[in-house]
């Protein structure tokens, strides 16, 4: 008969010493510096915050904002007839994102092209922008007013001033003051507005003046002031006298 090779035992093949990464290395190559830079950029970005610009196929990933806002549009009467605020004030839409911003800003009309007596109001979700709103019948405005239109870009301020209140880089962190905000076309000027929470809290509002004027890029010589919605309401005026001014 002829002669075979004979196969191991079982036992032999289970209780076999796996070969570990040491057994197959027969020289130790110390890492590239492609490697260790690979490895070091593999560490960024596991603690990298993913957004859309991480791929050009998955354009799904959102960055939150802070709040949701509500868009809303401040249509103008036709014909001599007077209609009540609620019938001119018109909900538009919903956002709570930057990328959803940004697609809402670059499809609606600009600022400039709105038709006289109109506004755009942007405000936290829930709140309406009238004095009545229960959050806002004790609060104010800051108003910047501009008679000369033809030398602003009130398309530039009223964008700052919408990145200003989404990226609540208005106020201090906790502050909790800012509403919502306001752009006014008329035939004599433009005017926006920052509608504050409370009319009292000096500190608070007075930082949100300043930073306001910083944000507008005023000159020394101009102002923003700031009145209370009570006042305005007794007046019988959207101007009622400020009680401070930036």
């Amino acid at each position: 008969m002829a002669e075979t090779e004979s196969t191991p035992p079982a036992t032999e093949i289970i209780n076999e010493k796996e070969p570990t990464p040491a057994d197959d290395v027969t020289e130790e190559v110390a890492p590239s510096e492609d490697t260790v830079e690979e490895a070091e950029t593999d560490v960024v970005l596991e603690n990298k915050i993913s957004t859309v610009f991480d791929s050009t196929i998955d354009f799904t990933v959102k960055h939150p904002l802070r709040h949701t806002w509500t868009l809303w549009y401040t249509k103008p009467q036709h014909g001599g007839s007077k209609s009540d605020w609620g019938d001119q004030l018109k909900e538009v839409i919903d956002f709570d994102s930057v990328e959803e911003f940004w697609g809402i800003y670059n499809n609606i009309p600009k600022a400039s092209e709105l038709p006289q007596k109109s506004d755009y109001h942007l405000f936290k979700k829930s709140v309406r922008p009238e004095w009545e709103d229960v959050q806002n019948e004790n609060g104010g405005k800051w108003a910047y007013q501009c008679r000369d239109k033809r030398q602003v870009d009130i398309d530039d301020l009223w964008l700052n001033t919408l990145l200003g209140a989404v990226g609540e880089t208005l106020e201090d962190e906790g502050d909790n003051e800012i509403m919502g905000v306001v752009v006014t076309i008329r035939k004599a000027h433009y005017r926006i507005s920052i509608w504050t929470r409370t009319a009292n809290n000096e500190k608070a509002l007075l930082g949100i003046g300043r930073r306001f004027k910083e944000l507008l890029k005023l000159p020394p010589g101009e102002s923003v002031d700031f009145s209370s919605h009570k006042d305005a309401a007794t007046s019988g005026s959207s101007r009622a006298k400020p009680r401070f001014s930036a």
